[in-house]
């Protein structure tokens, strides 16, 4: 097995309604691969799915096996972070680290305890005790202190302050990932994370618009700044997106050879945020 989930014609339907359509993709070992889409575009479900949670019609393999057929062995290498996190109000932290330690074959109570080092957490705090923010924390250092291959997040940092949200990316990247494991993130938080993305998929109404490794964007995509004398030659084109910023012109193009380009302005690589932008407004202003 080389891929780490392999989906080829995935799709999902509520009733009439059409969540996943025919999606293949794949992420094998040492990626760390951004899932980015408007709300209702589908990335719960097709989180879901890989998780086992849904049926769905198609193929998806999840490290080999079937997700939903054979999900108590999937779940031994693969760990989940959601957006909120669950956890019953009277246990104490410690009593957590003791439950998990004794329910997980591959948790870690020193990984779990480094974690929570890092935070004002102390083992003897009751649940019911903590803030939002110190129960997320809590339950990433109880998912991360899993030695899985797989992991999947969902808004992991949601309602969390800057300073530990840039901690838990940085953690991610020195604590956990290595050429064996992969990462699969989906957020809102896109200029946060794109820096330690390996691979993009853009997902828009149950399709997937984009699916590029990080590296060759620069590649295929382009954004030039013109002043107004250029902006009609720029518009002949066929940018995917134009913006007026305090009298110049910016704009987003796909395909476009850089010497086509060069004479209008100055040409730089578009950030993930304005790429996504462009793509999901189908190349309107």
């Amino acid at each position: 097995m080389t891929e780490l989930v392999r989906a080829a014609a995935l799709s999902k339907s509520y009733g009439k309604v059409q969540a996943l359509r025919d999606l293949t993709f794949s992420i094998p070992p040492g990626r760390i691969v951004g899932l980015i889409g408007p709300n209702g575009a589908g990335k719960s479900t097709l989180l879901k799915s890989i998780l086992g949670l849904l049926r769905f019609d198609g193929e998806l393999q999840v490290l080999g096996l079937d997700p939903h057929r054979q999900r108590p062995r999937m779940l031994e290498q693969v760990s989940f972070i959601a957006d909120v996190a669950t956890l019953p109000d009277w246990i104490r932290v410690g009593q957590l680290l003791d439950y998990c330690a004794a329910a997980h074959p591959r948790f870690s109570r020193e990984r779990a305890r480094l974690f929570l080092g890092r935070t004002d957490l102390r083992e003897d705090f009751r649940v019911s005790r903590l803030s939002k923010g110190m129960k997320t924390q809590l339950h990433l250092a109880l998912v991360m202190a899993i030695d899985a291959r797989l992991l999947v997040l969902d808004e992991p940092t949601l309602g969390l302050d800057i300073l530990f949200r840039k901690d838990f990316h940085s953690s991610l990247v020195r604590d956990y990932f290595d050429e064996q494991r992969s990462i699969l993130i989906s957020t809102h938080q896109v200029e946060e994370v794109e820096h330690i993305l390996t691979d993009l998929i853009f997902i828009q109404r149950g399709r997937i618009v984009l699916n590029m490794p990080m590296d060759e964007l620069p590649a295929r995509f382009c954004q030039v700044m013109t002043g107004p004398e250029q902006a009609a030659a720029a518009r002949a084109l066929n940018p995917l997106r134009e913006e007026a910023l305090f009298g110049r012109h910016i704009f987003l193009f796909d395909g476009v050879a850089r010497e086509r380009l060069e004479p209008l302005g100055e040409l730089r690589a578009p950030g993930v945020a304005d790429l996504f932008v462009a793509m999901m407004e189908g190349g309107k202003a």
